[in-house]
């Protein structure tokens, strides 16, 4: 098989734009010997259940699915009847990008909340969070987070712990979309129980492929009681990967050692180079007309370029459009982005702001 494309180009549309980790690569490679049982009867598989009792503590148990919007989907689902409905931001991954999967397929409606910064309060969720007992209304019986969320921001152990105590004192659980949650980890450097399971969060799904996995994430069960029939949901709807230890030894690869944080503290830290660069360029006028409409926490920036700019930018560097109108772009750091990628992408953007 030939290589079909240049190596050597990498942009910042996002971070499912980046390859394989190496240690990851290898991990499917030494799982690939010989049988083994089928439909996660595999010995990866069990020890996986291992490795995420290190990280989130005895008792739970982890459901790997194939992608972010499959482990999100039957996450929810088996925290909720079904005429239940889930409270989210308006910005959510569940309500903007899954192209209406929590409500075709999961059969949820989804309550959502305008919030600026993409995070819950307590306050936004007593927005939704009404009418129990009244059968002309979907029952608000889950509050959805994300964790860094599609805004680049993180909620802090504590903002996440007032979710929790909110929601189940009104008798919702707590739902954590964890597409970035390694992300998260390294730039609020605590473990990863300190905001999920010893935060409150019930349910969470945990995101590899962001972070170096070829594909693969998981639904991690934290507290059994706000889950049932997980393990027929995830069939039901078609998330049951039947060579299930492929994606079971990239988890093990990403989080046995210290592979999931090393990668997230990359990608956080050339997010952090790609901001403090141009906000240097604007100081000393080699970059001009660039702002930032939200601020840079994890992996993701937010920006506002000049008219014109982005096209011109987009001929060297693939990214995104987040909100068209207003000249608003989204910029994503991937464990493999390098300086010399953040630093030509800087570059380039003084090269065109200043010669408008």
């Amino acid at each position: 098989m030939i290589t079909l494309h240049d190596p050597a180009i990498r942009g910042f549309a996002s971070d499912n734009y980046s390859g394989i980790h190496p240690e990851v690569l290898a991990a499917i490679a030494a799982a690939n010997e010989g049988h083994q049982s089928a439909y996660g009867g595999d010995q990866y598989t069990e020890r996986l259940q291992e490795v995420f009792a290190g990280h989130f503590g005895d008792g739970i148990e982890a459901f790997p699915v194939f992608n972010g919007t499959g482990a999100n989907v039957v996450g929810l689902q088996s925290m909720l009847p079904r005429w239940g409905a889930v409270i989210a931001a308006s910005t959510a991954h569940i309500n903007v990008d899954e192209g209406g999967a929590p409500e075709r397929i999961g059969g949820m409606k989804l309550l959502t909340v305008p919030a600026d910064d993409g995070k819950l309060t307590p306050e936004l969720v007593d927005r939704e969070a009404w009418g129990w007992g009244d059968e002309h209304r979907a029952q608000p019986l889950v509050v959805s987070i994300t964790q860094s969320t599609e805004l680049g921001t993180l909620y802090s152990i504590d903002e996440i712990r007032a979710l929790a105590d909110h929601a189940h004192e009104r008798g919702m659980h707590l739902h954590l979309d964890g597409a970035r949650i390694s992300n998260a980890a390294a730039a609020l450097d605590v473990p990863l129980r300190a905001f999920t399971r010893d935060a409150g969060v019930d349910v969470l799904s945990f995101g590899g492929t962001k972070n170096g996995a070829m594909l693969g994430e998981a639904i991690v069960v934290l507290n059994p009681e706000a889950s049932s029939g997980l393990i027929y949901g995830r069939k039901y709807n078609m998330q049951l990967s039947s060579k299930m230890r492929f994606i079971s030894a990239q988890l093990i690869a990403l989080l046995e050692g210290d592979l999931w944080l090393r990668n997230a503290r990359h990608s956080n830290a050339m997010a952090t180079r790609l901001r403090a660069g141009v906000e240097a360029g604007l100081a000393d006028g080699s970059i001009s007309g660039v702002s930032f409409s939200q601020p840079t926490q994890s992996n993701g920036l937010f920006a506002i370029l000049p008219d014109g700019v982005a096209e011109k930018l987009r001929e060297s560097f693939r990214f995104y459009d987040w909100d068209a109108a207003r000249n608003e772009v989204r910029w994503m750091c991937s464990f493999d982005t390098q300086e010399s990628d953040v630093d030509a992408f800087i570059a380039e953007i003084g090269r065109l702001t200043t010669t408008q």
